[in-house]
Order: C-alpha cells, then sequence, then structure tokens
C-alpha cells in the first residue's frame, strides 16, 4: 500500500482540530510538563553541587550536603505530584476526545444512506468504531505523555548544558541530527504498514460478525471447513502485515539507542578532557553526563511515540473517512411535516438503479388510493423490494417522483413519512429487552390493555404467556431462543398497536406455521381495511383479496389486475400462479 502522505496530514489536521476545545486543559498539561522537567534537570546540578563538596578524605561538607538532599528529596516529590497530575490531565484529554469522535461516527452512522450501509459489512464498520479508536486512543494518549516532556527535556537539558559548557554541548548538537534521520527514516515506512493492518483487521472482524451472527447456516450447509480456511487466510495476512509493521517500528528504538550510546561516549570523552584541563569541576563533569543520559532519553521515547503516532494516524484516518462519508441527502429547509395522512399514494416515471450500468427500475407508474390493497409479486431481483425502499424513501428516486397525499415525499420529513407506514419484514428487528418493550417500541404511550389486545390480534399471547416471565421476558437483540415464527408474531404485534394509515408487509408471514398464517391473515385483513396496503409476497395464495396486483419482471409492471382478471389473461401471472400449484 503507498504511503501516502497527504491522508496523513489531513488524519492529523482532524484530530488537532478536535483537541482545540480541549486548549485549556493541554496548556495545563504543557505548564505542568515544563515544570516538572524544569525540577527533574534541576536535580543533576544539585547532586554535582554536592561531589563538589566531597573534596576528600575528612574533607565533606556534611552541612551544606545534607541541605541539598533535603532540597532533592522536596523537588522528587514535587515532581511526583505534578506528573501525577499532568499524566490525569492527559489521559482526561484522550478519552474525551474518543468521546467526542465515537458520537460522532456513531450518529453519522444513523444519517448514512442505505447504499453505504449495503456496501461495506457490519464488522468492518463496528472495526472501525471499536477496534481502530481504541488504537487511537492509546497513541493520542502516548503522544500526551511523552511527546511534550520529551520535547521539553531536550531542549531544556541544551539550556543546562550550555550553561556549564558549550563545547561539549555542541558536541551533543553536532551528533543529534543521527538520530533524528534514523527515527524519521523509519517512521515514514511504518504508517503504509499500520493502515493495511488496521485495514485487514476490520477483515477479520468482519468474517468473525458474520460468522457468529449465521453459525446456523454455516453448520446448516457444513461450512465450518471453508470458513476456517477463510479465516486462516485472512488470520495470516493479519500476521504477515502485523510482523512488518511491528518490525519495522521496533527497529527504531534501538537504532536511535545506538546513536544516543554514541552521543553519552562524546559527553564523557570530551567532558573528562576538559575537567583535566581544568576547565570544569568533576561536579559539573558529572551533571553533564547526567544531562547527556537525559537528552537522549527522550528521542528512544519520541520513536516509540512516533511509530505508535503512525499506526494511531492510520486508525484515525479510518474512522475519519466513516465520519466524512456523504450522509443521506439532506432534508429541505421547509420541508412539509405530513398530517392527516390518508393513503393516497402515486408513483410516477419512477427510475431507478443500484447501479448506473445495470438498469432495475424503468418508467414506472402507479396511482393508489386510500383504502386499496396492492400486492406486488414477480420473481426475484424484479424489484419488488426496490419499490418499497423506494416509498420509505431508504433510496431516493433517480427520475420521477413519489407523492403521499399529493406531496413529493422529497419535500417531506422523513420522520413524518415514515410515521405514516407499519413494516412487517421477511427479515425480523428485535432489541435486547423485554417482549414489552419490543411490542410497544411503534407506541410507547399505549396501555396495557391495548398491547395485550395487538398481542391477541397477532396471535402473539399465547405463546408470550407461556414464557417464564411473559411480557416482562428478557430478550436478546436478535430475539433469542424464540423462533423465527414467534420473533415474526412479535413485529406483527408491534404494527397492530400502531395501526398507521399506511401499511407495507413484506413476506410477513413467511415464518408462520399455515394454520396460524390464515389466522394473522384474517387480523391483517381487519387491519387493512380503510388502510392503503402494500404486500409483497412470493405465495400467491396469501394475495387472492388485493384490490389491485402488480406483475413485475425486470423492473416494469408488465401486467396489472386483480387476481381473477389476471389468471383469465392467461399470461406471466397465470404462469407464476400455476407453477406454485403444479404437481
Amino acid at each position: 500500500m503507498e504511503n501516502n502522505p497527504y491522508v496523513q496530514r489531513e488524519a492529523l489536521r482532524k484530530v488537532l482540530s478536535r483537541l482545540k476545545k480541549y486548549r485549556v486543559l493541554i496548556a495545563l498539561s504543557i505548564l505542568f510538563a515544563a515544570v516538572t522537567v524544569g525540577l527533574t534537570l534541576y536535580v543533576p546540578v544539585l547532586v554535582g553541587d554536592a561531589i563538589d563538596r566531597i573534596v576528600g578524605p575528612g574533607q565533606v561538607d556534611f552541612v551544606s550536603v545534607g541541605a541539598i538532599l533535603v532540597q532533592i528529596a522536596v523537588i522528587v516529590g514535587a515532581t511526583a505530584l505534578l506528573q501525577w497530575l499532568m499524566n490525569t490531565i492527559n489521559n482526561k484529554i484522550t478519552f474525551q476526545v474518543v468521546r467526542d469522535v465515537r458520537s460522532e461516527a456513531f450518529r453519522k452512522l444513523q444519517i448514512l444512506p442505505l447504499k453505504y450501509l449495503d456496501a461495506h459489512s457490519h464488522g468492518e464498520i463496528v472495526s472501525r468504531v471499536i477496534a481502530d479508536v481504541d488504537q487511537f486512543a492509546d497513541g493520542l494518549l502516548m503522544g500526551f505523555t511523552q511527546l511534550f516532556t520529551g520535547a521539553l527535556t531536550i531542549l531544556g537539558t541544551l539550556v543546562f548544558m550550555l550553561s556549564i559548557h558549550a563545547g561539549i554541548t555542541l558536541v551533543v548538537v553536532l551528533l543529534t541530527p543521527i538520530s533524528l534521520f534514523v527515527a524519521s527514516f523509519i517512521a515514514r515506512r511504518t504508517y503504509a504498514m499500520f493502515k493495511l493492518q488496521s485495514e485487514t483487521r476490520g477483515k477479520q472482524t468482519a468474517l468473525i460478525d458474520e460468522m457468529i451472527g449465521n453459525q446456523k447456516v454455516v453448520q446448516a450447509f457444513s461450512h465450518e471447513d471453508e470458513s476456517l480456511e477463510q479465516f486462516d487466510e485472512i488470520n495470516e495476512q493479519l500476521e504477515k502485515c502485523s510482523l512488518r509493521a511491528t518490525f519495522f517500528s521496533s527497529i527504531t528504538n534501538p537504532a536511535t539507542r545506538f546513536v544516543n550510546s554514541l552521543v553519552y561516549a562524546g559527553v564523557g570523552i570530551t567532558g573528562s578532557l576538559v575537567a583535566i584541563a581544568g576547565a570544569i569541576s568533576v561536579g559539573d563533569l558529572t551533571c553533564l553526563l547526567s544531562y547527556a543520559n537525559q537528552y537522549t532519553k527522550p528521542f528512544n521515547e519520541i520513536s516509540g511515540v512516533v511509530t505508535e503516532l503512525q499506526n494511531a494516524l492510520a486508525c484515525a484516518g479510518r474512522i475519519f473517512e466513516l465520519i466524512d462519508e456523504e450522509p443521506q441527502i439532506p432534508e429541505k429547509e421547509n420541508a412539509a411535516v405530513l398530517t392527516d395522512v390518508r393513503g393516497n399514494v402515486s408513483l410516477t416515471g419512477v427510475e431507478f438503479s443500484y447501479d448506473p450500468k445495470r438498469p432495475l427500475i424503468r418508467d414506472f407508474n402507479l396511482t393508489v388510493k386510500p383504502g386499496q390493497r396492492v400486492a406486488i409479486v414477480g420473481p426475484t431481483g424484479c424489484g419488488k423490494t426496490t419499490v418499497i425502499n423506494l416509498l420509505m424513501r431508504f433510496y431516493d428516486v433517480q427520475e420521477g417522483a413519489i407523492r403521499v397525499e399529493g406531496e413529493d415525499i422529497r419535500d417531506v420529513t422523513r420522520r413524518s413519512l415514515r410515521s405514516g407506514y407499519g413494516m412487517v419484514l421477511q427479515e425480523t428487528w428485535l432489541k435486547a429487552g423485554t417482549i414489552r418493550e419490543n411490542i410497544l417500541m411503534g407506541r410507547p404511550d399505549a396501555t396495557e390493555e391495548e398491547m395485550i389486545a395487538a398481542a391477541k390480534a397477532s396471535h402473539a399471547h399465547g405463546f408470550i404467556r407461556r414464557l417464564p416471565q411473559g411480557y416482562d421476558t428478557v430478550i436478546s437483540e436478535d430475539g433469542g431462543s424464540l423462533s423465527q415464527g414467534q420473533k415474526q408474531l412479535l413485529c406483527i404485534a408491534r404494527v397492530m398497536l400502531c395501526r398507521p394509515p399506511m401499511l407495507i408487509l413484506d413476506e410477513a408471514t413467511s415464518s408462520i406455521d399455515t394454520r396460524t398464517e390464515l389466522k394473522v391473515q384474517e387480523a391483517f385483513a381487519r387491519l387493512m381495511q380503510g388502510r392503503t396496503s402494500f404486500i409483497v409476497a412470493h405465495r400467491l395464495s396469501t394475495i387472492r383479496e388485493a384490490d389491485v396486483i402488480l406483475v413485475m419482471r425486470d423492473g416494469n409492471i408488465v401486467e396489472q389486475g386483480n387476481h381473477e382478471s389476471l389468471l383469465e389473461k392467461g399470461g406471466f401471472y397465470a404462469e407464476l400462479y400455476n407453477s406454485q400449484f403444479a404437481h
């Protein structure tokens, strides 16, 4: 993967922009870092002063040495306290930024168009919001903790060394660029590796999420071996790119340590010669050697920080890609709120395709009057569910218009449009919580009697009553031990409770046994009275009573009419209907 400096700079710019609101805390952190470094660097001066007061046997100024030791103890205690305060502030800044980024990412997920969620695996998105943000936090925390103190230590030691001997300081300055060159040379090459590592980790998370969520399907089709092979392949890719990234990043520290040892040796040799010449005392030489060690130590830390920051920026880049994604088309400023919805729906010249190269719905026209039951049938992939997505404005039409009560749905708020529909899909959706909470989701203000009446109407009351805690039984987000049919009955009960002016039933009874289905169909028939209903069905026996049946093929309505008239035509609908009852 090519290392893109622009992407790095953009990621860094976005990180810095999110730090602006914490500038007071950052200023405090820098202040504490400066004071801590100043106190730490003052200790070698005191140590050198104490050494100079030990002239020889019997010539020790114990009073002065004792006073200096007390000073050192006070300074060390004050330094420890300030370091604790600085680290507390750094933790606060880091995790508040992480909280902000995660909140921003989650808010963006709420307004992303469905085409983004359809094009990216859920596990990969989860990896960005969880794992990548965690990696970003680690790098940011290390940056705050070590970058400020490291930079200040380097500057501070140079100032203190200059105050003792300029020549020896010059030796240190001349050798420093070697360490900087080594660190930057390696760091430039690690960003792309960490980015690849992060992306591969996302693929692995996506696969694990998919396999866990569909374990029954995997086992039913004996796909375990293939899943393991797929996992092993991605796992090996992750191992290789992680090893490369870690190997190159781990070279930084030993390389800079080697250069730092050269600096220490240079100061020792040069300082000894200067001390022999009488230009500095032994205490000054001790002080310079201590400074040389303190001066070089931050380079090791900063090189590690730079490596972590490369990883953090790579992860930040991925989460910012999500945050910067184009949201769904925003509502107009003066968007109307749909009220008094009776069920007048019209589609005029509608055209839509998921892929521009593969046209799907072309010149689709339909007028539905209040209370009409419209069934949509056709082979798989003909565009039935796409029509539902367009009616709900999960996707926007590319040509033409859809109107509800004469209003173009692009000119009304999504909330008011969708609140006019009640949906029961083939795929059930339940949240983690009680049965009661799941039924009341669409209408939280409903009474206990209304909720039970809805459950009875959907024929869910019987199995709910047999559960350990009845309506207070807690289920997981996928329904836990409930059967697919029971989960679908709960979704039907939810709609029965809401009683919206328009209904969308997409294979709503596909997972229910025939006996219960007949009863639910009766309940739906009562619910649909006076309500505009769109019914997507594969089992054509369930839509005989529909007022209008739209027969779709390749995105077009090829036939239209009621059940009897379409059978009489002997066309495509008759062919579909008879094929379901052929022996």
